[in-house]
């Protein structure tokens, strides 16, 4: 208990620190961009159905385990892990064949967030040239749309290999975190929206971003817990609290409640919370904390776990995955199971 809580104190410190220590960057610069990685090589993997990774781990070893037979494929895209500062020349994208951070990549968002979908898919998570931190804070407008650029060009470029080599024809989610739905946004919107392949698209989840309800011309929110064919999104804040970058897309952004997979704002007790996930994957805390969407934000009360009285957080942002983990695990299963019921 006490290391979750160390685990949530310096998160929450780490967040509220970094906008002020990266206001300012180098200039971006093409000769620090580290190699493109090569996906026909199992090192530029985070997770792969092949492999022994973490993606594999579950909470409780009596809960489905469905990766080895599943008929559909989620693609992920991690999260910004890549949040050091630097010790000698910056670079805004990090290189994936650097070990500590892919360690730290994979200890953190494949175990604590791939993870969700080995309940009933084969699980794909490439490693790539993340951009740094920094692209969200810098007011160098060249530099965050070339660190973003660099950064997307290598998962456009792994869920193509993915396509030709792994698919033939399966069903797929697409699902990220925060820099990772930003870029899963810009893939939805450039492979399935509209395009062919929308017929093998079961759903997305694009966490911890706000999505505009018009993002995609063909592919609209889902509105219940088993809809196929559409998008789900959440950003999670303390009750009552509106963050100063509210104006800034959360104000147009469509919010799921991962309570009760609708977009209105139906308030959901803690009783319908069938357990989140922490730091350590083997415990899970039933009835965490509760839910209501408000206005393009999803607020919760004060989770509830030993320990959590001693702080006060206003953004989840790092939890927007585990604090719901066991109902977006049984809600991946559902839209599966609908999407192969309806195809057949």
């Amino acid at each position: 208990m006490r290391t979750i809580f160390i685990f949530l104190l310096l998160s929450a410190f780490i967040s509220c620190k970094v906008s002020k220590r990266y206001l300012i960057q180098a200039p971006y610069s093409q000769n620090s961009v580290p190699p493109i990685p090569d996906y026909s090589k199992n090192s530029s993997w985070a997770a792969l159905p092949t492999m022994k990774d973490e993606a594999d781990e579950m909470p409780d070893k009596n809960l489905k385990y469905g990766q080895d037979s599943a008929k559909v494929d989620v693609f992920f895209i991690h999260p910004t892990i890549f949040t050091d500062e630097p010790e000698g020349e910056f670079k805004w994208n990090a290189d994936v064949n650097d070990k500590t951070l892919n360690k730290k990549v994979d200890e953190s968002t494949i175990r604590l967030q791939a993870s969700v979908f080995n309940v009933s898919c084969k699980i794909y998570a490439p490693r790539y040239r993340q951009a740094h931190i920094s692209a969200f804070y810098t007011i160098d407008l060249d530099a965050k749309r070339n660190s973003l650029d660099t950064a997307y060009a290598d998962v456009k470029h792994a869920f193509e290999y993915y396509l030709q080599h792994y698919n033939n024809g399966r069903p797929i989610i697409i699902a990220g975190h925060s820099q990772g739905t930003k870029h899963a946004a810009r893939l939805l919107k450039e492979f399935f929206d509209n395009q062919p392949l929308q017929k093998q698209l079961v759903c997305a989840y694009l966490i911890g971003m706000p999505v505009p309800r018009d993002s995609f011309c063909c592919i609209a929110p889902c509105e219940d817990s088993t809809q196929t064919d559409c998008w789900i999104s959440w950003n999670t804040f303390a009750y009552g609290y509106t963050p100063t970058y509210y104006e800034y897309g959360l104000n147009h952004a469509v919010c799921t409640n991962p309570l009760t997979w609708r977009i209105d704002s139906l308030y959901a007790d803690n009783k319908c919370n069938e357990g989140g996930v922490l730091r350590n994957i083997h415990h899970i805390y039933p009835g965490i904390c509760d839910v209501q969407v408000h206005n393009g934000l999803l607020w919760i009360n004060k989770p509830v776990f030993r320990g959590s009285n001693l702080f006060d957080w206003k953004i989840y942002h790092i939890l927007d995955y585990g604090l719901f983990y066991m109902n977006i695990r049984k809600n991946v299963d559902d839209r599966c199971t609908a999407y192969l019921k309806g195809k057949k």
